[in-house]
């Protein structure tokens, strides 16, 4: 994988304006509920097939799956894809789930545009969850699975502004497709990450981080820790904030529900102008 190496790629080119959508409901505000719904009068993707290339294993209960997309295009770092499957009996269910790559060049080496493209979603396995078991322990190299995307409008960065991205567990997930095209990039702007999770072995991507990135360990440190395990704090964003507010910088917060209401909060305690803050929960899946 070279997503998460800084250095020696060139500049990706513009990457297309997301579609313009009549009728959306209003941008959410901190505390409000972020829903991943459909837009108006149906989806703006059509479902389609992507084949599994690879499968990495993330934690002991999430797996990354690396997809080709034949009829796929280049997404928006913080968007998603809705994933579904089919039982034996004809039922159905489906779920949200988002990039984790970067968005790959939406040309080929004689310049032209082409269709196709890959994607990694990691999936984290819940035993009560609708979709992840079967994604975690059903689908392997050269599966197929169904989907549909990628959408998402709100909680979408760029690359073009200074950003502090700030998130839970499997709340890293968006965050690292942002981190991963940054880096593609050359680090154009300021950036900063900070990543929660309660114990060492539960930390997503790990030994992709750099010195852009903070881990707070909530139940247990690793040894060599100078932090003492425990809850996100004022502390743990203070001079981040300090750095990145004034810079004009947009907070990206997500993770669980409770999570986000406090780290958005906290960001706005701090400096972050609260219409600089978008959030993103997550639930069972």
């Amino acid at each position: 994988m070279t997503d998460g190496q800084a250095g020696g790629l060139p500049p990706l080119p513009a990457l297309p304006a997301l579609p313009a959508l009549p009728a959306l409901p209003p941008l959410p505000t901190i505390g409000g509920p972020v829903l991943r719904r459909l837009p108006p009068g149906g989806a703006r993707r059509e479902w389609q097939r992507g084949e599994v290339v690879e499968v990495r294993r993330e934690t002991a209960s999430a797996n990354t799956l690396r997809l080709w997309l034949p009829d796929g295009y280049p997404q928006v770092p913080g968007q998603h894809y809705v994933v579904r499957v089919t039982a034996d009996d004809g039922s159905q269910a489906s779920r949200s789930y988002s990039v984790a790559s970067a968005p790959e060049l939406p040309s080929g080496p004689d310049g032209r545009e082409r269709k196709g493209t890959h994607i990694e979603l990691t999936v984290e396995c819940l035993e009560d969850g609708a979709v992840s078991p079967y994604l975690h322990d059903e689908v392997g190299v050269g599966s197929e699975v169904e989907l549909r995307g990628p959408f998402g409008g709100w909680f979408v960065w760029r690359g073009d502004t200074p950003v502090l991205l700030v998130g839970g567990g499997s709340g890293v997930v968006p965050l690292m497709a942002m981190l991963r095209h940054w880096r593609r990039r050359g680090e154009p702007v300021p950036l900063a990450m900070v990543v929660s999770v309660r114990h060492p072995e539960d930390l997503f991507y790990a030994g992709e981080y750099g010195p852009e990135t903070t881990v707070v360990y909530t139940r247990v440190a690793p040894a060599g820790v100078e932090r003492p395990p425990g809850r996100l704090d004022a502390a743990d964003l203070a001079q981040l904030v300090e750095r990145l507010a004034p810079a004009g910088a947009v907070g990206y917060v997500c993770g669980s529900a409770g999570f986000a209401e406090h780290a958005s909060q906290l960001l706005v305690e701090l400096g972050f102008d609260a219409g600089a803050v978008r959030v993103e929960r997550f639930g069972p899946s």
